[in-house]
């Protein structure tokens, strides 16, 4: 039946999705995250032998042995394990200094306190290692009794021995290695021996024998050496351990790389070394063909070192080199002399770069191997209710084979190049980059030449070895029913029928156990359901045909496949314990079967534990350990710095090479990190390891490393984000510069930052990290840097310097819209106010400095030129000379992405650097806005008022002072030189006045430099307004008046287009669809009316500013006394118009050669603030008609003479008075457009007084 669900509760059900997390679309550069990580171990360790009742007693036993000696090799790696990863404490001890110190026996009290549990465990050490050689050598005696040197020894137990013979080297090598450990014990024992605590025999005798213990070398090795040769007939069983893995090693039995390197490294090196001594000469046991020393000299000279424990290391041929005979046998290896080659003569085997192209060849057809089984798996067993056939069975092991074998290979390459580094290191000798500050003991991490470390620096190789690790092959239940069904199949049909074949003679004891073998054997799979298609036919075996399909088989047991192996190899090894081995009963057929199968299985116990193994084929966490070398440096270090990780090495060397195909993979790396915290922990079981390891990861994603500096060039991803202000750049630079540049600005190679700056979820450490906030950090911080870096490369400059903030701000602005496509940003304008201080003051940094400059450097020292509308420096400068910041140091990426870019940008902002001009203005505008304008125009004024009220009204009082009180307008006739005379004689004291050219020009050049400034920012800003409303124009129902033809209505067309662009006008839209909460329509019209408001639609700044500052013109000294004659004063001096004729008379004197000009000194401020100053105070007029200046170029332009008056040239003097009448009425034509602005019909407006004629 069907609900019936109210319509309100269906939308609060819609509502509620919005809330539902929905999985990040991030590229997948990294396999699914596991919920819960598990391993099943079903290695009992041989604890279920005595199920097989049926079974042999001997292998039984047999078992029992491996049983403890297995325990012991556990117990032997913890021990190891603890030397490894010892740290010496005496050295954060407090030591006693003298035999008076008063705190002497608290300090050994409590350095007995602290190292006693130490001291145990060193004691526990030693009481193992010898009871370890007694169990050696009780199994080597045991082995080597004369009663027993014919019977079946099998590979498992020999390994097992040789597995002892590698716990022994490496404790030996270890405790040698740790003089940390040497050093802790003997300040417990001086401790000790203070407080008497080794007062009884028996812990002396104790202590003495640890003393001489840790002291000597090789402790452990001479003693099994010693032990050894006490043994009749040892050498026999050391040649078959040896023997036994030369043949694994030959034919590549092993699965991962620890296995590998033990063959070569201890049962092949360290046995020859315990079979030398003065009764056993191992080059005749060659002659005797007990031994191949030709193949593993072979073996050395390809593998030269080898990794030991950790970061420790061993040259194979070191071994040879310490026997006792090897100067005498020294033609015979040619490992040795090939150890001894420069670090520059790399061979093959450590050369990655010649091998990654048959690395990637396989990485390729396995991965496309895998993918066809993985996509089986899904598509096809899904969907079938019958298991996989015995062929999809064998094809699925052969796979998981395979790639367990593909990965032991890649992962022992990295491991052996980084331990042939670690032994051939660099130096600053062969390599000119290594750091003076590198510690020698550890300058194999220095950026090398050699093509070895090269090649493990590649990190293709660490993606090979890193994806296939997590998807490799089928899961461990899978492999452990096939490998059960495998077994299954062997000993049910191929074993019963090589039983059919036997001759059974009860009576002969000497046929062995062939006809028990069968019986023995079948234990363990009653518990299958078995199904066969048919039966024994006959007891020839060509003809036997039997399919078995197994329903839920158990999987196979430990104990059960060495129970196997070892009844097979008894079977077809040469000596079995009889008079005639069994081999002799078997045909050649059937023993090549057995060996097949021998073979083949011995890979099944490694595939038992398939997650296990395949952890251990890849795992490379030794790649960052470095105890050994902490244990080199005697405590001078605590830890290495992160440029020494290998881990971070491998990162820093992609993003240094900036390879797009490799960028994607720049998390893999890190994921060593990963492998060497799991081992800290579940292998080590130190929490001060892993701690230094997850300070070293939280180290590399600081953004003082590379990880975030990388990040930092494309749009920013960490110096992957400074390509983001490169792109920028890029983008924003002109591309006729930079065709015209040619090639010396490179274009931004494309990378594959995108993907990283998408990654939410990086597995880590156990932990998830959201890779993309974390860069949204860094990336928010850097872009607050950069734009305080360009706000502070402002506030050190002068105001030239504006268009390069403008370029740089813009350069931002792109970067953050690039970078808004994959992070989340603040807004830009939140970040430029914060970087300018402008969140909640009225004015922030830009505007502060803008006015700093204008009062302090751009009113005094620039001159306008009304021709180019430009400011300019003034060649001499009348004020104090300007102290500024120094610039703040920034890195290229802060500025405009590269250094390239950086020099193409200084080069374009050099060019306004000359002077002041529109583009100044119009960026000034831009940057300040509405509130800075108004900040530094209120600022402005208050100069100015301080000048006019101030200085100039001082200088005003006094020049009209000397002013004479009549200074009439000469008649024609006296001609102009006499009128030039004239005035030169008259106003004599205005121009021998010492002030006027300088201090007097200067104030009225800063006040007409402010006029200036006020009318080019308004004009500016008229022009952003009007470039505002065109763009709003269509979303505000602005339609332009359309062109009207013949015949046509302009109303009609103008309806037309309003109905056609109706769409657009947004108040409309909002009042009809908006509500309170989204599109408030009372906004939506106020912002509608801010927009059509604007300055530039009949209001005028410019006018504010110039009724302003005729309000600061209220001394009567501007105006004078009221006239006699009641209109005007015509001759007397004491208006402000006839001062300004006097000094326009002064500045328009020609200057002798090498002087400056006023307009040069000046510029046309000068000018401007008189004529301001003459049109407010309604002067201009008579100022046009009594000008001294002017009279005389109008009685010159009637005579046209030309003489020098008094070293006046007249025809120059004139030629200057022109340029100036000239200048002034410009002016006064700009001023008289704002203060008497047209009327609506457009005619201009004047003011008429009508007076009474003159009485006479």
């Amino acid at each position: 039946t069907m609900a019936n669900v109210m319509l309100e509760d269906a939308l609060s059900n819609v509502d509620l999705l919005e809330e539902l997390p929905l999985p990040d679309q991030q590229p997948c550069i990294e396999p699914l995250p596991t919920s819960l990580v598990y391993q099943a171990n079903f290695d009992t360790n041989f604890e279920d032998r005595n199920a097989f009742v049926t079974g042999v007693a001997k292998y039984i036993e047999e078992a029992t042995v491996h049983s403890n000696m297995n325990a012991m090799l556990e117990e032997g790696h913890t021990y190891a394990v603890m030397l490894y990863t010892w740290r010496s404490c005496s050295r954060a001890i407090p030591q006693v200094k003298c035999n008076e110190q008063a705190n002497r026996s608290e300090i050994y009290e409590k350095t007995v306190q602290v190292l006693e549990p130490e001291v145990q465990k060193l004691m526990r050490f030693m009481h193992f290692q010898k009871l370890a050689v007694d169990k050696f050598m009780g199994e080597v005696k045991r082995l080597c009794h004369q009663e027993r040197r014919k019977d079946f020894v099998s590979e498992a137990y020999l390994l097992t021995l040789g597995k002892f013979i590698n716990m022994f080297a490496v404790l030996d090598a270890l405790k040698n290695m740790k003089s940390s450990v040497k050093n802790d014990y003997s300040a417990y024992r001086r401790a000790a021996q203070f407080l008497k605590k080794m007062s009884d025999p028996q812990s002396i005798q104790e202590s003495q024998n640890l003393s001489m213990f840790l002291a000597n070398h090789d402790k452990i090795t001479h003693t099994l050496k010693l032990a050894l040769s006490g043994v009749s007939g040892s050498e026999e069983l050391i040649c078959d351990i040896v023997n036994i893995s030369v043949n694994y090693y030959e034919n590549k039995m092993y699965l991962i790389p620890s296995e590998k390197h033990m063959l070569l490294k201890v049962v092949m090196g360290f046995g020859l070394f315990l079979l030398n001594n003065k009764d056993v000469n191992i080059y005749k046991l060659h002659d005797k063909k007990r031994l191949n020393l030709t193949k593993i000299d072979k073996f050395f000279k390809q593998l030269q070192v080898v990794p030991l424990f950790g970061d420790m290391q061993i040259p194979l041929a070191s071994y040879i080199q310490n026997m006792t005979d090897y100067e005498d046998n020294k033609s015979r290896w040619s490992c040795a002399s090939a150890s001894t080659v420069a670090p520059t003569g790399v061979t093959p085997q450590y050369n990655l770069t010649e091998q990654l192209v048959s690395i990637r060849e396989d990485h390729i057809k396995y991965t496309s191997e895998l993918a066809r089984h993985s996509n089986n798996e899904v598509v096809t067993t899904a969907q079938r209710d019958q298991p996989r056939s015995d062929a999809e069975s064998a094809e699925l092991y052969e796979t998981a084979l395979k790639g367990l074998q593909l990965l032991l290979r890649w992962s022992s390459h990295v491991m052996e190049v980084y331990s042939w580094k670690l032994v051939h290191p660099t130096d600053k000798y062969s390599s000119p980059e290594v750091r003076e500050t590198c510690a020698d003991w550890y300058q194999g991490f220095e950026p090398p030449n050699d093509p070895a470390i090269k090649g493990e620096k590649d990190p293709k190789t660490g993606f090979h070895i890193d994806v296939p690790r997590r998807n490799v092959g089928p899961s461990s239940t899978q492999v452990g029913y096939i490998l059960h069904s495998m077994l299954h199949f062997w000993v049910e049909i191929s074993c019963r029928a090589t039983q059919s074949c036997f001759s059974y003679d009860y009576n002969n004891k000497d046929a062995g156990f062939p006809h028990k073998f069968p019986k023995s054997h079948n234990i363990g799979f009653v518990s299958g359901r078995f199904k066969q298609s048919s039966k024994l036919l006959c007891d020839n075996r060509d003809q036997i045909i039997i399919s078995l399909h197994i329903d839920n088989p158990p999987p196979s047991r430990f104990l059960q496949l060495y129970m196997v192996r070892t009844m097979l190899e008894s079977l077809i090894a040469e000596k079995s314990g009889t008079k005639k081995p069994l081999r002799q009963l078997l045909d050649a057929h059937t023993i090549e079967a057995v060996e097949r199968f021998h073979r083949d299985s011995f890979f099944y116990s490694p595939l038992l534990e398939f997650s296990e193994t395949l952890h251990e084929c890849c795992d490379l966490s030794q790649l960052w350990y470095r105890e050994f070398y902490l244990e080199l440096t005697m405590g001078r270090r605590i830890q290495f710095p992160i440029e020494m990780s290998l881990p971070w090495i491998l990162t820093d060397h992609i993003l240094d090479k900036k390879e797009p195909s490799m960028m994607e993979f720049v998390l893999y790396p890190l994921d060593l990190y990963s492998d060497s915290a799991h081992y800290a922990l579940t292998k080590f079981k130190k929490q001060f390891l892993y701690d230094e390891v997850e300070a070293e990861v939280n180290l590399c994603f600081d953004p003082s490393f590379r990880l975030y500096q990388s990040l930092l060039p494309y749009s920013k991803f960490f110096r992957g984000i400074n390509k983001g202000w490169h792109l920028a750049g890029s983008m924003l630079l002109d591309q006729s510069f930079r065709q015209e540049c040619g090639t010396n600005i490179p274009y931004l190679a494309a990378n594959k930052y995108e993907t990283l700056l998408k990654q939410r979820h990086v597995q880590l450490l156990g932990r998830s990290i959201d890779l993309n906030r974390l860069i949204t950090q860094r990336v928010q911080v850097a872009m607050h840097k950069s734009v305080d870096l360009a706000i502070g490369k402002f506030e050190s400059g002068d105001l030239t310097g504006i268009m390069e903030l403008e370029m740089l701000l813009d350069v931002n602005r792109q970067t953050h819209k690039l970078l808004c496509e994959h992070l989340t940003l603040d807004s830009f304008s939140a970040i430029l106010r914060e970087a300018n201080h402008n969140v909640s003051a009225p004015y922030g940094r830009i505007t502060l400095h803008v006015f700093w400059e204008l009062n302090y450097d751009f009113l005094p020292n620039y001159c306008y030129n009304g021709s180019t509308n430009r400011f300019v420096p003034t060649p001499i400068t009348f004020s104090q000379e300007l102290t500024r910041d120094k610039p703040p140091n920034a890195a290229h990426h802060y500025l405009f992405g590269s250094k390239h870019l950086n020099v193409a940008y200084k080069e374009i902002a050099g060019l306004y650097s000359g002077f002041v001009g529109y583009p100044h203005f119009a960026a000034i505008c831009r940057l300040i806005g509405y509130q800075g304008i108004a900040v530094v125009i209120e600022e402005m004024l208050k100069i100015v008022k301080s000048l006019l009220q101030g200085t100039i009204v001082q200088y005003v009082t006094t020049l009209l002072s000397v002013m004479p009180p009549i200074c009439k307008l000469p008649r024609f006739d006296y001609g102009s030189p006499g009128v030039l005379e004239y005035y030169q004689h008259q106003l004599k004291d205005i121009i021998e006045y010492s002030e006027l050219k300088t201090l007097v020009f200067q104030n009225f050049r800063e006040v007409g430099n402010a006029l200036l400034f006020c009318l080019m920012i308004e004009q500016n800003l008229n022009q952003e307004e009007i470039c505002d409303l065109l763009h709003a124009a269509p979303f505000q129902n602005i339609i332009p008046r359309p062109h009207v033809k013949e015949g046509e209505k302009l109303d009609v067309k103008v309806k037309k287009l309003e109905a056609k662009y109706n769409s657009l006008h947004l108040v409309p839209l909002v009042e009809k669809f908006g509500t309170p909460q989204v599109g408030c329509p009372s906004i939506a019209r106020e912002g509608d009316l801010l927009t059509r408001e604007r300055l530039c639609c009949g209001l005028s700044m410019f006018e504010v500013v110039l009724n302003r500052v005729k309000s600061f013109l209220s001394d009567p000294i501007w105006k004078g006394p009221l006239p006699s004659n009641g209109v005007m004063h015509v001759d007397e001096c004491t208006e402000f118009h006839r001062l300004w004729s006097a000094i326009q008379f002064v500045y328009c004197i020609p200057v002798r050669e090498n002087e400056f000009t006023t307009e040069i000194l000046f510029g046309d401020g000068l000018h401007w603030a008189a004529c301001a100053i003459m049109t407010l105070l309604d002067q201009h007029k008579r100022f046009d008609v009594l000008d001294f200046s002017y009279h005389i170029m109008k009685v010159q332009r009637y005579d046209e003479r030309d003489e020098i008056i008094k070293q006046v040239p007249l025809k120059k003097f004139i030629e200057r008075v022109r340029k100036f009448q000239i200048l002034n009425n410009e002016i006064f034509g700009v001023l008289s457009k704002y203060l008497t602005p047209p009327t609506s019909t457009g005619t201009p407006m004047e003011n008429v007084r009508c007076f009474q004629p003159p009485i006479h």
